[in-house]
């Protein structure tokens, strides 16, 4: 009689188990800039081409579920000062089980007049905040891929050596 009325019992918290949504199971990466840098800043002027600034961002994103991860894309806003100057992604990133994977992206930011204030900040070495703000995509493989955020990923102070001589 026991064994009857066990075997209910466990197929409800089974079934329970199985309608928990995959967010409250899945452990959300964490996401740290290792590095970000103003490599190079075109100014407007003459015959050249349209202003842009050139800028890498390194990062290290933490798996802390005891499972492989693969984020088919992790991307967002990158905001300087309040300002959001352009979008950053890092796709395809193998994370290993509770481990860590590096990633570098380089961008190619045109420079426009409400963002060249916060670009300028940069290059002549003053101290600014920064933020990503965006989504990412996990590949659950036969559970399907699944859309989190959005969240500020990272954030943090930028203050660099100057690149600029004004």
């Amino acid at each position: 009689m026991r064994l009857r009325l066990a075997a209910p019992a466990v197929l409800l918290s089974l079934a329970l188990g199985a309608c928990a949504p995959l967010q409250q199971v899945f452990q959300v990466p964490e996401v740290a800039v290792q590095s970000i840098g103003l490599t190079s800043l075109t100014l407007p002027g003459g015959f050249g081409s349209a202003p842009v600034a050139q800028i890498r961002v390194g990062l290290r994103v933490t798996n802390p579920n005891p499972l492989p991860l693969r984020l088919a894309n992790l991307g967002g806003s990158l905001v300087i000062d309040g300002a959001v100057v352009g979008d950053v992604n890092f796709p395809n990133i193998a994370l290993p089980a509770r481990g860590s994977a590096e990633q570098v992206a380089d961008l190619t930011l045109p420079v426009s007049l409400t963002t060249a204030a916060s670009f300028l900040k940069v290059a002549r070495g003053q101290l600014v905040t920064y933020r990503v703000d965006g989504r990412f995509s996990a590949d659950f493989g036969p559970l399907g891929l699944q859309n989190f955020g959005p969240y500020t990923l990272a954030q943090g102070q930028w203050k660099q050596d100057p690149i600029l001589p004004f």
